[in-house]
C-alpha cells in the first residue's frame, strides 16, 4: 500500500466463546490477551488500542489501514488464538463461536472506547455495557 494514504478507521470488534460459555479464565485470560497484542501489532496497517474481555466474549479496539481485509484478519486472531490456547495454555480450553460483531467509530470517541473496553468486568457487574457495543448473535449452528 502506499504510504501516502492517510486513513483514520476505528473498529470496535467482539466475538463470544462458543456458546457463550465463561471459558476465557483467569489461568487463559492473560495469555490470550498476550498472543492477541503480538498477532495484532505485527500485523502491517494495524494498530492495537485495546483489548479486553469476560469470561464469555472479547473485546479488540483497533484502527487498521484500508488495505486489511477486515473479515479474514479476524478469522485469523481467531483460528490462531484458540489454536494457541488450546496446544500451549490448556487442551480443549477456548473455542469461538462463529462470526463476530464490528462497529466502526470516529476518532474523537476513541478514549471512550479504549475506556469501555478496559473496563469490561466492572460494566458487566454494574450493567452498564452498551447494547451498542455488546451486540451479538447466537451462531452455534
Amino acid at each position: 500500500m502506499s504510504n501516502t494514504v492517510y486513513s483514520e478507521i476505528n473498529f470496535h470488534i467482539t466475538w463470544h466463546t462458543k456458546t457463550s460459555l465463561p471459558m476465557i479464565t483467569e489461568r487463559i485470560e492473560k495469555r490470550l490477551y498476550h498472543y492477541l497484542t503480538h498477532k495484532i501489532l505485527e500485523t502491517p496497517g494495524a494498530r492495537l488500542h485495546a483489548i479486553g474481555g469476560i469470561e464469555t466474549h472479547i473485546h479488540i479496539g483497533a484502527s487498521l489501514q484500508p488495505n486489511i481485509l477486515v473479515s479474514d484478519w479476524i478469522g485469523k486472531l481467531k483460528g490462531s488464538s484458540s489454536y494457541y490456547i488450546n496446544h500451549e495454555v490448556q487442551p480443549k480450553g477456548l473455542e469461538w463461536q462463529r462470526g463476530y460483531g464490528i462497529v466502526t467509530f470516529g476518532t474523537k470517541d476513541l478514549q471512550w472506547v479504549i475506556d469501555y473496553i478496559k473496563n469490561q468486568k466492572e460494566h458487566h457487574k454494574r450493567g452498564t455495557t452498551s447494547d451498542r457495543l455488546e451486540k451479538h448473535f447466537d451462531d452455534d449452528a
